[in-house]
């Protein structure tokens, strides 16, 4: 559908606020006096890459869109902020312990992802979480600050006890987390017949209810976590068996993307309460790990809605220190070493998936001749078609009428020729003038007046659909699994006014494989304003914040493998150099996957 008229006073700061930039956005993402997506890997200490530049450079290198291209500064920056935040808080409310973050694993297993943030996070001792043996095994390779916490979570069955009790008398510093009642006499078992113990973890089943998309994965029926009385016969069970001693942590974990500082709130005040129990009944603690939940302002709202947060990184680093210190410091505890599991908070902001648009298609456009002796059905819908030219936007109730009567004579149509009584030409000349009808009402819909929901459909029916070369359901599973918003936006000319609207349908043969839900300043909308089309012009377009899990979740619908990824780092000078090329699944390597032969294929 084409906007109502093309705004030649267009500048590129109205395209930052349309589609929410400066919002969700700061302090990584702009637009230059080009009309192109800048990136600020460092956010305000410096350095920004044109990212048109940037892919029409890749290409040069055979890398084409779609594309994933990763910020290995924005990574390392938002390390940076984390611990700065926490550091702030320490100091605010004289904590005496300090923080210590891990990265779950599962957030982005890709091997120079959890690499750079193991290095980049040596100066803070930063750590790993693992939720499985696999993850364990990348966590014990990586890591070598014998400092470093190594949580483990997920199922343990006794190969992984006996790993995490090898890894630490190999030095290193692994918690395993008691996350289900019957894991605590694998652990004594395993522990007595090796002459050795891991730290061990408790994982609190809080009272505390969360909101959000995973609200309901916490509470009593949550899938992990002990309750009170499971709590009580743990403790009993490693004292019997002389490893209490080895108790030093406590876990809890309230639903990722907390979008409500209250919730953490309350949980806070609950753990910080048991942490105070534990230490009584005679475990040495010393570490309570607030879980994840760290949330992203995907919509730029800054609200509790489920795309957003009502806080800031901030924020969230105050009340986790000040509610942990009001627990223990009335009562003579020593506070604990604070750990969090902040992988969608680190990883969202340092990929971009940028790509193409390979064509795109809308209702038919313009009236058909006429005829003579045309069939009832086709008088009828040009008879309308006249009538709704004669109305304007105060006349609502006849524009609705005319719909109403529309949608009777194609219908019409539709039965006569069904019957026989119409040729197939005939049929195609109502089909083409009901939409006509469609487009001159939407162009008379007034904007400041109620519509019903017959006509306010009409924007969508009448949008065009624009086909991205990609695979929903392998580059952002997520939109399609759980209605996720992320920002999407051209990345250049945005010096233009953008003057249609559409969705976008992907490459698959799925009717799901489609990007129609879009970021609207705290809501959200259908359709998404987009810029006709030129032969022979590429137009590019951005999926942002997708770092977390989008990446290592995407199935092989259709087969479409993955797609091509290069880590990008600032040089000296302004430029970039590229520190790593991760090419893309072949043909033959998917086949490979589903237990195909490629070379008995050809």
């Amino acid at each position: 559908m084409v906007l109502a008229e093309v705004d030649r006073s267009w500048s590129v700061s109205r395209s930052a606020d349309l589609y929410g930039l400066e919002q969700w956005g700061e302090p990584y993402f702009s637009i230059n006096s080009r009309g192109h997506v800048v990136v600020q890997p460092r956010g305000d200490r410096g350095g920004s890459l044109d990212l048109v530049d940037l892919v029409e450079g890749l290409a040069a290198r055979d890398l084409h869109p779609p594309l994933l291209i990763r910020f290995e500064d924005i990574l390392e920056d938002r390390l940076e902020r984390l611990h700065a935040a926490f550091d702030r808080a320490i100091s605010l409310y004289d904590y005496d312990g300090r923080y210590q973050g891990v990265f779950p694993i599962k957030c982005n297993q890709q091997r120079h992802v959890v690499e750079h943030l193991v290095e980049s996070g040596q100066r803070w001792s930063f750590g790993l979480e693992a939720g499985s043996k696999a993850e364990l095994l990348i966590a014990l390779s990586l890591i070598k600050d014998q400092q470093a916490l190594l949580i483990c979570n997920g199922y343990k069955d006794r190969r992984y006890i006996e790993t995490a009790i090898l890894a630490r008398r190999l030095g290193h510093q692994p918690i395993v987390v008691i996350e289900q009642a019957d894991e605590i006499q694998r652990i004594i078992q395993a522990s007595q017949e090796l002459g050795a113990s891991p730290y061990i973890g408790i994982r609190a089943k809080l009272s505390s209810r969360s909101t959000g998309r995973w609200g309901s994965s916490v509470g009593s029926r949550a899938k992990f976590g002990l309750d009170l009385n499971e709590m009580l016969q743990t403790v009993r069970a490693l004292e019997k068996a002389g490893l209490l001693g080895d108790l030093r942590l406590l876990h809890f974990h309230i639903g990722s993307q907390i979008n409500d500082i209250a919730v953490l709130k309350d949980a806070l005040q609950e753990a910080g309460q048991i942490y105070v129990e534990l230490t009584r009944l005679g475990a040495p603690m010393g570490f309570l790990d607030v879980g994840g939940g760290l949330g992203i302002d995907y919509d730029g709202s800054r609200t509790a809605s489920a795309a957003s947060t009502n806080y800031s990184l901030q924020n969230y680093a105050n009340d986790v220190v000040a509610t942990i210190r009001e627990c223990c410091v009335p009562l003579g505890v020593q506070v604990p070493t604070l750990v969090s599991e902040s992988g969608r908070a680190l990883a969202s902001h340092f990929s971009v998936l940028v790509f193409n648009v390979l064509g795109s298609i809308r209702a038919p456009d313009g009236e058909p001749q006429p005829e003579d002796d045309e069939p009832l059905p086709v008088a009828n819908l040009r008879e309308t078609l006249q009538r709704i030219r004669q109305l304007d936007s105060t006349e609502l109730s006849l524009l609705q009428e005319a719909w109403n009567d529309a949608i009777k004579f194609r219908d019409d149509a539709l039965t006569a020729f069904r019957l026989g009584y119409l040729r197939l030409n005939q049929r195609a000349m109502a089909e083409q003038l009901s939409w006509t009808c469609a487009k001159e009402i939407s162009a008379r819909l007034p904007t400041d007046k109620p519509i019903h929901d017959d006509l306010r459909g009409l924007q969508g029916a009448l949008a065009w659909t624009y086909y991205a070369n990609l695979s929903v359901f392998r580059s952002a599973p997520d939109t399609w699994a759980i209605n996720q918003l992320f920002p999407v936006m051209p990345i250049h000319r945005l010096q233009e006014c953008p003057s249609e609207l559409g969705q976008f349908a992907d490459l698959t043969c799925d009717s799901d494989g489609k990007l129609a839900r879009f970021i609207d300043r705290g809501t959200e909308k259908s359709l998404l304003e987009l810029h006709p089309l030129r032969d022979g012009e590429p137009y590019w377009v951005g999926m942002f914040l997708g770092g977390a899990y989008q990446e290592v979740m995407g199935n092989l619908h259709n087969l479409f493998g993955t797609t091509d990824a290069v880590h990008i780092r600032l040089a000296p000078g302004g430029d970039y150099q590229v520190d790593h090329v991760v090419r893309g699944d072949t043909n033959a390597e998917v086949l490979r996957a589903m237990e195909h032969n490629p070379e008995s294929l050809l």
